[in-house]
């Protein structure tokens, strides 16, 4: 994986070369008028807000007007579509987790209106996130080993909450690992889960740490291992799998920038190169952790293939977690 300072390093020499650049779909003066950046979430959402955080940058160093477009609903294919359809000149583009929305939807759907790695161009990565595994403030469990010792003597008596896809696919790797029998309770909004959490209603759940930053500083639950490898820079005292003891489990969100397939390439290169300088800057890398992320700059080429290496594991999370198919 490349450092901070050689993504600088490669930024720099990129932007000398591309003014020099020319050839057909080549625009000297790009971006020449408004850029428009969808997101697939709603506004005021959290996730709306890193939409808009990055957005901002983009502005900031493009030098021109980047308009948020929400695009809510249908498990972010609306939002999708219309990027897919849109027309292919940088002016639209999509910055979107693209873990759980592009690599995940061939497996989650039962038809797409596109193809998500072929119908985009896929520009790079910028931050990525673990989930974790929590417990009330007052659970007797102080590590994982501790959880899952309970689990087993408990097996289909103890039950975990789950909201997101994700967060329900890493406490489904979690069980697999011990062969727990751990019953899924489903929950629509963060709060309620954390309300039958500190009642003891159920007794864990894996959850996106930005939804419970607050809860989780303020004491009032308590994250005994991340969902990737790991340990993260967001969460320093909190192990990842391995430090855990969890086998075969480093699960990963990863945030990426796309555009409409056919955006010329010139154009692609220029909005990677603008990308990445954001995404190495000291202020943006702060602002990430504190939302409980890691800054996870990268290239079209990881980007591309990430997609295509979570594609593949998405079908058997998809099998494994009996997550039913979507019309």
């Amino acid at each position: 994986m490349f450092t901070r300072r050689q993504f600088v390093k490669t930024a720099t020499a990129t932007s000398a070369v591309l003014p020099t650049l020319s050839g057909p779909g080549f625009a000297a003066d790009y971006p020449d008028h408004d850029v428009h950046s969808i997101c697939m979430f709603p506004a005021g959402s959290g996730a709306d807000i890193m939409v808009r955080y990055f957005s901002d940058k983009l502005a900031e160093v493009a030098k021109t007007t980047v308009v948020v477009e929400n695009k809510a609903g249908a498990f972010g294919n609306i939002a999708t579509s219309y990027v897919a359809r849109a027309k292919p000149d940088g002016y639209t583009i999509y910055i979107a987790p693209g873990s759980s929305v592009l690599a995940a939807a061939p497996s989650l759907f039962k038809s797409l209106s596109y193809d998500p790695i072929n119908d985009f161009e896929h520009i790079t990565t910028l931050f990525k996130v673990s989930f974790i595994q929590i417990v009330a403030d007052k659970s007797p469990y102080k590590t994982t080993a501790d959880l899952t010792k309970f689990l087993k003597e408990k097996g289909d008596k103890a039950s975990y909450g789950s909201i997101a896809n994700t967060g329900l696919v890493s406490s489904e790797l979690y069980k697999a690992a011990f062969g727990l029998q751990t019953v899924e309770v489903k929950y629509k909004e963060t709060q309620a889960m954390l309300i039958d959490l500190q009642a003891g209603n159920i007794a864990f759940a894996h959850i996106d740490p930005t939804s419970v930053l607050g809860q989780l500083q303020a004491g009032e639950i308590r994250a005994l291992s991340t969902s990737s490898k790991s340990r993260v820079k967001a969460l320093p005292d909190v192990p990842g799998t391995e430090e855990a003891g969890i086998p075969n489990m480093d699960l990963i969100a990863w945030w990426s920038v796309h555009v409409p397939k056919g955006t010329p390439k010139p154009i692609c290169d220029q909005l990677e190169v603008w990308f990445n300088q954001i995404a190495a800057r000291e202020d943006v890398g702060k602002w990430v952790v504190n939302i409980g992320c890691d800054p996870f700059p990268g290239t079209h080429q990881i980007v591309n293939e990430l997609l295509v290496k979570d594609t593949k594991a998405w079908a058997g999370y998809v099998k494994l977690a009996h997550i039913p198919l979507l019309g």
